[in-house]
């Protein structure tokens, strides 16, 4: 299973790879608007908002796009390592 994660902290880049690894997902992190969106998010299983840490133009642009490519799209409000991994947890999608 694939997943895109947007928004979240630059830091924790690393830690958001090895959490979506650790789920048996392949995973893309885009924690700031470097371009399009549309060019970069393809057409992932499952796409991650963290609301709390994304440009409201960048969320527009990415919900589009996953509505367009028919993705589901998972809103989490925080952007911690826990917050992640509860949505994974939650989603069985990377069972």
């Amino acid at each position: 299973m694939s997943v895109v994660i947007v928004g979240g902290n630059e830091r924790m880049t690393g830690q958001y790879e090895s959490i979506c690894r650790k789920h048996g997902c392949k995973v893309k992190v885009f924690p700031k608007e470097n371009g399009s969106m549309k060019k970069k998010l393809g057409c992932p299983d499952i796409l991650i908002l963290f609301t709390a840490t994304v440009s409201h133009k960048m969320m527009i642009s990415a919900v589009n796009e996953a509505k367009r490519n028919g993705v589901e799209i998972v809103r989490v409000n925080s952007s911690s390592a826990s917050a992640l991994n509860n949505a994974l947890k939650e989603r069985i999608v990377c069972a």
